[in-house]
């Protein structure tokens, strides 16, 4: 749809009559401009769920900044926060953590919990959904310690930051890596056992031993190679995993038996591997087949919201549709 003219608005608000849903991620300010805000969405369909999606949302000072996602994890505290590398700098992390965790999985949250709420009032409601919230949101262990005591922590001073030699990641002899997250005492003294440390059970919280206790880990782990300590440890109550790469996640028979990865079949007979859609509870498919791309659905669609024939090709036209 052309939105900025005003066939293309009013086109808009005749589909927003029958949505449930309705999500832009326009800078502040736009769709109001363009006529399409909330306010004029709710005039023709009360029952609206109008979720607006921003970096910094649709109020205060950095509302009108542009930004990406290193830049929500850096105002939301997540950078100052990791080790830095040698010269001092932040590390860049190795996944979208803020899109996806931050705003994608809060604006859907945040749309099921205004559906379920409208189920029992009948009445839609206004979503500002922004990126850096959600990175705040992620980073609450850190900052509500922040918010209790007024002290900051220095990088890898947080419990589960690298603080305790019983959360960290350990070299193998074949320079492959471990994770260990062994927080319970249960777990702590499951692991000391078989790594033959029994002395450190009693040291997992004290901070003035760390450096010895992180460094008696160290040694032992250096001892085996990577997939052994898995195989030992793994399945025996420890909270040890092994650290894979992208290429080694992408073949884990863990993944592939919980059909983690799904072929998708184009229109054109194409097909390749990819990530499936996360579906918690539901069977998953083999594949997926994926949406024509020559073709469109738009006569279908407009004409579901009550557009006559002669409409819709006066919208064509005019060059409101393509």
């Amino acid at each position: 749809l052309d939105l900025k003219s005003v066939a293309g608005r009013d086109a808009f608000l005749r589909l927003a009559e029958s949505a449930d849903v309705v999500i832009e991620s326009f800078r502040p300010g736009v769709v109001d401009r363009l006529g399409i805000g909330y306010d004029a969405v709710k005039s023709v369909n009360p029952g609206i769920v109008y979720c607006s999606t921003s970096g910094y949302g649709q109020t205060g000072e950095r509302a009108q900044w542009a930004g990406h996602d290193l830049n929500y994890l850096a105002v939301g505290g997540y950078l100052a926060g990791e080790e830095p590398t040698a010269d001092g700098k932040p590390p860049i992390p190795g996944a979208t953590i803020a899109d996806s965790a931050g705003g994608g999985m809060q604006a859907v949250i945040a749309i099921l919990a205004a559906l379920v709420a409208r189920s029992r009032s009948g009445i839609g409601e206004y979503l500002d959904v922004a990126v850096a919230d959600g990175v705040l949101a992620l980073m609450s262990l850190q900052m509500d310690d922040v918010l209790a005591t007024g002290a900051e922590q220095a990088p890898g001073g947080a419990p589960l930051s690298g603080r305790f030699a019983c959360y960290d990641i350990y070299r193998c002899a074949d320079d492959g890596w471990v994770a260990v997250a062994a927080i319970e005492a249960k777990f702590w003294a499951n692991l000391c056992g078989l790594l033959g440390l029994e002395d450190l059970v009693d040291q997992q919280y004290v901070d003035s031993a760390q450096a010895d206790v992180r460094a008696a880990l160290a040694s032992v782990f250096l001892t085996k190679p990577r997939d052994e300590w898995v195989a030992l440890l793994g399945p025996a109550d420890t909270c040890v995993s092994p650290v894979l790469t992208s290429t080694e996640a992408a073949g884990d028979p863990a993944f592939a038996a919980r059909k983690a990865f799904a072929m998708a079949r184009a229109a054109t007979g194409e097909s390749w591997p990819q990530l499936a859609p996360m579906l918690a509870g539901a069977i998953r498919a083999d594949g997926y087949d994926l949406p024509d791309r020559s073709v469109t659905d738009t006569d279908a669609v407009l004409t579901a919201a009550g557009f006559t024939v002669d409409e819709i090709a006066q919208l064509r036209d005019e060059g409101v549709v393509g």
